[in-house]
């Protein structure tokens, strides 16, 4: 009976992450003489060589050590073996709102006693589930379902016979190709997603590849420009020491399940470096310096005193000293960054040039920890224009002037003369002035400067809080929140384009390893049937069960094989003319915006997909603010921004009328207007 009881005791400390417990155990049984092996260290001891009885004891310990070494590895292998089949499981995801069955009870319970007590950022990595790959029948039959609102019957038709060919002829030698691969890669998809979309892409960063992030919406922390970059790079640089020790915890879906972190790793420290037909992401285990950028200027400021991080205070007197030089830029400096912004190929080439002539000026921003630049304009929201500074808050952090961001870096963090702030993100992933001798690459710059110029004028953004109501009144008519927006936006751009078209979504698949005229009431029927159809797909793209990775990778398989296939041909030229996403508040707790209101964020956005289209994304910001973005080419003659957000907040008050509480909130908004 005692000897069970400590083989429990070693399981429970597997289980609980603890060592010492299991040590502790061992010598237990050493003291009362016991064998919790059930002979196997006798076993083990037998094999070992025979010293001589001088050395008896020491062949035991040896034996106790080795069976506890094999056991604790055994103990580990099993629980995240054991962990992985619990996280496979999605009933939760199929389950109503606020309802929870006794089965997802008894697997959060489990899952909590397997995850141990202190899990660490990537505790979890090696027990997440490989993403699956679904079935090839489902996949058609459900993109046949979504194309079917905006295709003609002749179009239609066609497109369904070419599917079923596909179907005959092909599927099933491409399915059996992604099965393969998913049974040795981390994610069938991932890689390629990353490698087809983002690194061969030729096509300018700005704007086509990066996004932004905004500060605060109503605050400044300080209006001193030096100031605020001292404190935001110490914050930052705490973040990634927090990040490499692991201790940022992981993401957790109801508290329990946890979501992939690989996309941790390259925060800092990343640099993706053109290439002639193909990018590659550089990323570096450690750097002590961020690039700075100022009036045509680069500089490289060092961040750390030996093996310290500098106070915001030590960090605010450099940057001072940055704002205070008045020296002039170096020939071809202060444009030289419009090179990132140019296409892939030319950049590649310019580059080459440019590594040979200034090596160590290039290292000194692609090894950087990230990109810094101190705008001379003011930014963010102004009482005398709101609507308009907001557009040029957003236009500044998108594009600039197209010369003033390095658009290869991981994110450039941009201060602006008022002391406001913004992230430009790239989405794959200094003691004196930087000087180079790039006389040869004049021309390349000019032009670069030209198309990126035409680039950023080209792009109107437009954002704005709707503050009529929020994530809030939208639960209380027991609706999913992000389906409400979602059907709304179509809404919206119907009225505004006179159709629907093809919308892209992106959602996570972070649950895997390494994982984008009728009455009221019949009004009323169908916004919620289609709540509830989007609220269904979206759980299925959650789950691993979407079209349109499974398409994409079934398309890359058939490019590798050189097999034609017009219905993959016809899935692969399509175009997203509304490209839309949430951008998640995952950190609830460190926003109190019911005590500290005016410290919201307008979240961020990114451009639009096609050049005839709309780049649309969302923030709830509390209980009652919804926050959007929307950017478009203003070359095109079928979009505008300003145009899609006001459909948009007329959608929004239509919708919420078909509710009692949305009624009282639309005739509330249209006395305001009257007064007004």
């Amino acid at each position: 009976m005692t000897t069970h009881i400590l083989l429990l005791l070693l399981v429970a400390s597997s289980i609980l992450g603890d060592p010492d417990s299991a040590g502790s155990a061992i010598q237990l049984a050493c003291f009362l003489q016991l064998d919790p092996s059930l002979g196997l260290m006798e076993k083990i001891k037998e094999s070992l060589p025979d010293w001589g009885g001088q050395h008896h004891r020491l062949r035991g310990v040896l034996a106790a050590a080795l069976f506890a070494s094999c056991l604790w590895g055994a103990l580990i292998f099993t629980l995240h073996v054991a962990l992985r089949l619990l996280l496979s499981y999605h009933g939760w995801l199929l389950e109503p709102h606020g309802a929870m069955s006794s089965p997802t009870k008894t697997w959060l319970a489990l899952v909590r006693i397997f995850s141990g007590r202190h899990p660490m950022l990537f505790s979890y990595q090696r027990s997440l589930p490989r993403q699956p790959v679904p079935s090839v029948q489902d996949t058609v039959r459900k993109y046949l379902e979504s194309v079917r609102p905006v295709l003609s019957d002749k179009d239609f038709d066609w497109t369904s016979g070419v599917a079923q060919e596909f179907l005959k002829l092909q599927a099933s030698l491409l399915q059996w190709y992604l099965q393969l691969k998913s049974w040795w890669a981390s994610n069938y998809v991932s890689d390629w997603w990353e490698e087809f979309v983002y690194l061969r892409s030729r096509n300018s960063l700005m704007v086509n590849s990066n996004y932004y992030l905004m500060d605060f919406l109503y605050v400044t922390p300080t209006p001193v420009q030096a100031a605020r970059a001292g404190n935001a790079v110490h914050a930052l640089l705490l973040y990634r020491h927090r990040l490499d020790r692991q201790e940022i915890l992981p993401t957790l879906l109801m508290g329990m399940r946890p979501l992939c972190s690989a996309q941790y790793e390259k925060i800092f420290n990343t640099t993706r470096i053109p290439g002639v037909h193909r990018d590659h992401i550089r990323h570096l285990r450690d750097s002590r310096h961020v690039a700075v950028f100022h009036r045509g200027r680069f500089f490289r400021v060092g961040t750390h005193s030996q093996s310290r991080l500098l106070s915001p205070r030590a960090l605010e007197q450099q940057f001072q000293r940055i704002l205070d030089d008045p020296s002039p830029a170096c020939p071809h400096e202060e444009h030289l960054a419009a090179l990132t912004a140019a296409p892939r190929d030319t950049w590649a080439q310019v580059r080459r040039s440019l590594k040979t002539q200034a090596q160590e000026a290039l290292e000194a921003v692609e090894g950087a920890a990230f990109f810094v630049s101190l705008d001379s304009e003011p930014a963010g929201l102004t009482r005398e224009d709101p609507a308009a500074s907001l557009d040029a808050y957003a236009h500044a952090l998108l594009a600039g002037r197209g010369h003033d961001r390095w658009f290869d870096k991981s994110f450039s963090l941009i201060v602006f003369s008022n002391g406001k702030l913004g992230l430009s993100v790239e989405h794959s992933w200094a003691d004196c002035p930087i000087s180079g001798h790039m006389w040869e690459i004049h021309l390349s710059i000019s032009l670069a400067l030209r198309a990126a110029k035409t680039l950023s004028g080209n792009i109107e953004c437009h954002v704005f809080p709707f503050s009529r109501f929020g994530k809030s009144f939208i639960k209380r008519c027991h609706l999913s929140s992000d389906s409400f927006i979602q059907t709304t936006l179509q809404l919206a751009h119907f009225r505004d384009r006179g159709q629907f078209c093809l919308t892209y979504e992106s959602t996570m698949t972070r649950l895997f390893l390494e994982g984008r005229t009728e009455t009221d009431a019949q009004c009323l029927a169908l916004f919620r049937l289609a709540v509830d159809k989007h609220q269904a797909l979206l759980k299925a793209a959650m789950s691993g069960q979407g079209v349109d990775r499974h398409l994409f990778a079934l398309y890359v398989v058939s490019q590798f094989l050189h097999l034609q296939s017009p219905f993959l041909d016809q899935v692969h030229s399509e175009q997203w003319q509304l490209a839309t996403s949430q951008i998640p508040v995952q950190q609830i707790h460190l926003f109190d915006v019911h005590n500290y209101p005016d410290y919201v964020s307008s979240g961020g956005g990114f451009g639009p997909a096609d050049d005839h289209g709309y780049g649309v994304s969302y923030m709830f910001m509390g209980d009652d603010v919804i926050t959007f973005h929307i950017s478009s080419n203003k070359s095109s003659t079928r979009t505008d921004s300003r145009r899609l957000g006001q459909r948009i907040q007329d959608a929004l008050l239509d919708v919420a009328a078909l509710f009692p509480e949305g009624q009282r909130l639309k005739r509330r908004g249209l006395g305001e207007e009257d007064s007004g």
